[in-house]
């Protein structure tokens, strides 16, 4: 089994026959082009792992191949290879975005490495997009509500800005999809969202968790640790939960907020961060406050620019789409055909009461696909949800 695709360009024969036979002997599989427009016109038409490239070549060189592929998106990564080899040559190659460059007496194994090197960092670069949409096709807001639309707008009026935003509604309803949302349309969405479930740290954790600690400074601490504050620096730091934060913490977030710095856990050194702040809350933080339990300094800090995500029993008009996202995801999951709802089964998830939103649904939904068959009906609906 070929472990690669691999187009070798250059105006030599006898390089381009040597590299085949080295790479086709290690299990490539190897294409040759014998001028930069040859290799320029495979490349866009075939879908190689690597291209390695001559630089001085006639008619199109290396370094102009190098920039055809790049203003044509091709995303192969370039190994350059040159018999008139320096390091202002090879700095060029680099700045240029070749992933390395080979000087001619080539050995044996600096090739092999680095054609090791570039298709390792090839896959990477894939594995990566594909966990982003995996990642995206969950963070989306599926609905046509007039509710979700004034949600939807929210989030695009409020996300490029730095306002801070307390996000608020029941269990289920989507809150964290909102936050992700957010951040993903900032100007910090290149950098870290760090996500802390305030309800599930214990109180005398939470402040450890948040702004790190030193070693010694409690039983357990066996190192420096960075907390969550420092490691959103740059980016978002969602504070789900808020409301189950313990007014000692509350207290320090609150410092934090104030002053964009941080002192971690047995430690009298001030740490300099900057992060946006984004809250979410399943509680009524004005009673809350009203009870001694939420500071009411904090809470206008956080709740700059509100938004609340209404219940799925407020948008059952959105719930065909819901169900129809939902399905498409879970077969995809499972590696199943894609299942049929039938109108009447529908009507009838439309008429029950979701107490459990959003999240109800969708287990709903994955218990019909797998005790269902093919095509799932009312009776379906009314014996299994």
């Amino acid at each position: 089994m070929a472990k690669g695709k691999i187009l070798i360009v250059d105006d030599e024969r006898s390089i381009r026959s040597t590299f085949k036979e080295i790479l086709e002997f290690e299990g490539y599989t190897v294409e040759v082009a014998e001028n930069g427009k040859q290799g320029l016109d495979l490349a866009q038409q075939n879908s190689f792992d690597l291209i390695f490239s001559d630089i001085k070549m006639p008619e199109m060189d290396g370094i102009e191949l190098l920039t055809a592929l790049q203003e044509a998106e091709v995303e192969t990564p370039v190994i350059m290879i040159s018999g008139h080899g320096n390091i202002e040559t090879a700095v060029e190659c680099i700045r240029k975005g070749a992933f390395d460059f080979i000087e001619k007496p080539f050995e044996l194994n600096r090739v092999l490495v680095s054609t090791k090197n570039a298709l390792d960092k090839k896959s990477l670069v894939q594995q990566t997009k594909i966990l982003k949409k995996k990642v995206a096709s969950k963070n989306q807001m599926i609905g046509q509500s007039e509710a979700i639309e004034r949600v939807r707008q929210m989030i695009d009026k409020v996300a490029p800005t730095e306002a801070r935003v307390l996000i608020t509604g029941e269990n289920g309803t989507g809150k964290e999809v909102v936050a992700r949302l957010i951040h993903e349309q900032s100007q910090r969405s290149q950098m870290p969202m760090v996500e802390v479930n305030c309800a599930a740290i214990p109180s005398e954790l939470i402040e450890s968790e948040l702004f790190g600690h030193m070693k010694g400074s409690f039983t357990g601490a066996v190192k420096d640790r960075a907390g969550k504050f420092e490691q959103a620096d740059g980016g978002t730091l969602f504070l789900d939960e808020i409301g189950d934060m313990s007014l000692a913490a509350q207290t320090k977030v609150l410092r934090a907020l104030q002053e964009n710095e941080i002192t971690r856990v047995g430690s009298d050194k001030t740490i300099k961060v900057n992060v946006r702040i984004l809250a979410a809350t399943n509680k009524n933080l004005s009673k809350e406050i009203e009870a001694g339990r939420f500071r009411e300094d904090l809470y206008h800090r956080l709740n700059v620019i509100p938004i609340n995500v209404p219940r799925l029993d407020d948008r059952k008009e959105d719930i065909p789409l819901l169900v129809n996202f939902f399905n498409q995801q879970i077969c995809a999951e499972q590696g199943w055909a894609l299942k049929q709802f039938d109108d009447n089964a529908i009507t009838a998830l439309q008429q029950r009461t979701w107490p459990g939103n959003i999240r109800e649904l969708r287990n709903v939904v994955e218990r019909l696909i797998i005790l269902s068959g093919n095509r799932i009906t009312k009776q379906d609906v009314e014996m299994f949800a």
